[in-house]
C-alpha cells in the first residue's frame, strides 16, 4: 500500500517537472546586481560561474534532477517503510497530538528537516537553470510532499498518528526557507543543527536512553534529543552592507532541552515490566546565544567546499552562553 502512495507521488513529481519547458528568465540585471553592484558590464560570466547555472534551462539537467530526486525520494520513503513502520503494528488513518511532547524538540526537528529539503531540491532545480522563483517554489513544495508522505505513514501506525502539530512545522519550515529566497535572493537567517554524545552516567538512564535513541552515535544524531541544538543563525553583514562586520561572522540564538526519558514525564515501564519513577530529574528547556561561521561566506579556493557549504547547515562548535528553564546561566566553552 505504501509503495503505491509513494510511487504515486513520485509519478505525480517527475510528470510535472519534466514537461516544464520554460526558459530561464531571472539573469536580469536588478537580479545580477544583488550580486556584483551596480557595476553590471561581467555581471552574466561571474554570475554564471558563481551559481553554476545555465542562462536557459538545460533539458538534459532537468531530466536528471527530476528523474534522479524522484526517485532518490520514493527510494528513502519505501526504505523507512520497509525498515521502520513494517516493526510496528499498522491501525486505520488517525490523527494524534503529540504537541506536547519532548519540551517540543522534535517539531523544532521538524521544521529543520523541512528547511533542509526545501534547500535541497531548491539547489539541484536551480542548477539546471529553472528560473530562482519556480526552483524555490519547487523545492519547497517537495519538501512539504515528502514531510507529508511520512506524516501518512505516521497515519497508519498504531504507535503514532498524523499529526496536525508536525504539519504546521512542516509548512513552517519549507515557509522560512522559500519567503527569504524570494525576498532576498538569499538565506540571512539560517536554521542549523548540532549535536554531541551525551553521556548517560547512570545504567538505569543508559538503558532507558538506548530503548528511546538508539545504541549508535549514529542513531543517537538523530534521536536523542537531550543532545541535540537547533539554531537561527543570522548574517549580520547582510543586513547591514555598509558595516565592517565580517561577511562569515554570523549570531545565532540556539534551542535545547536537557534530562527527557519519556515523551512527557521521567517515568517508564521497561520490557520486564518493571516501572521506574525518575520524576526526580528535572526536564528543563535551554536557550543559548553564540557566535557562529557562515562557511558559504568564505571564499573557498576548492570547488567542492563551495558547492558543499551552500547545501550543508551545520553550526560551528564554538564557545556558547547558556540560559535554561531552571533560572540557571552557564558559559559553554565548546558547544558542539
Amino acid at each position: 500500500m505504501y509503495k503505491s502512495i509513494v510511487l504515486i507521488f513520485v509519478f505525480l513529481w517527475c510528470n510535472t517537472f519534466l514537461s516544464a519547458q520554460q526558459k530561464d528568465s531571472n539573469t536580469t540585471k536588478e537580479h545580477l546586481k544583488s550580486f556584483c553592484g551596480s557595476d553590471t558590464t561581467n555581471a552574466t560570466e561571474f554570475y554564471k560561474r558563481a551559481i553554476a547555472i545555465p542562462h536557459t534551462l538545460n533539458k538534459s539537467r532537468y531530466k536528471s534532477v527530476a528523474i534522479g530526486s524522484g526517485t532518490i525520494w520514493a527510494g528513502t520513503l519505501i526504505f523507512l517503510n520497509n525498515e521502520w513502520y513494517s516493526q510496528y503494528p499498522k491501525s486505520k488513518f488517525h490523527t494524534f497530538n503529540d504537541n506536547g511532547e519532548w519540551q517540543q524538540m522534535d517539531k523544532v526537528g521538524h521544521i529543520y528537516s523541512a528547511y533542509l529539503g526545501s534547500k535541497l531540491f531548491s539547489t539541484f532545480f536551480r542548477w539546471t537553470g529553472l528560473s530562482e522563483k519556480k526552483s524555490v517554489l519547487i523545492g519547497a513544495g517537495g519538501g512539504l510532499a515528502y514531510q507529508t508522505i511520512i506524516e501518512i505513514l505516521d497515519g497508519h501506525s498504531q504507535k503514532w498518528g498524523f499529526s496536525w502539530g508536525d504539519m504546521g512545522m512542516n509548512t513552517l519550515g519549507c515557509g522560512i526557507y522559500a519567503s527569504q529566497q524570494l525576498l532576498w535572493h538569499e538565506q540571512r537567517i539560517k536554521i542549523k543543527y548540532s549535536w554531541h554524545i551525551q553521556d548517560y552516567k547512570e545504567v538505569e538512564l543508559l538503558h532507558r536512553a538506548n530503548d528511546l535513541y538508539g545504541r549508535t552515535d549514529a542513531e543517537r544524531c538523530l534521536k536523542d534529543y537531550n543532545a541535540q541544538t537547533y539554531w537561527l543563525s543570522c548574517n549580520i553583514r547582510s543586513f547591514a552592507p555598509a558595516s565592517k562586520w565580517p561577511k562569515w561572522l554570523n549570531i545565532a540564538v540556539g534551542y535545547g532541552a536537557q534530562n527527557m526519558y519519556g515523551g512527557y514525564t521521567n517515568t517508564w515501564t521497561d520490557d520486564a515490566n518493571l516501572f521506574h519513577n525518575r520524576t526526580d530529574i528535572p526536564r528543563y528547556r535551554q536557550y543559548y546565544v553564540a557566535p557562529d561561521i557562515d562557511f558559504s561566506k568564505i571564499p573557498w579556493k576548492s570547488k567542492f567546499l563551495k558547492d558543499f557549504f551552500k547545501i550543508v547547515n551545520l553550526k560551528a562548535p564554538l564557545p556558547s552562553l547558556e540560559y535554561n528553564s531552571l533560572g540557571q546561566w552557564r558559559l559553554n566553552a565548546i558547544h558542539f
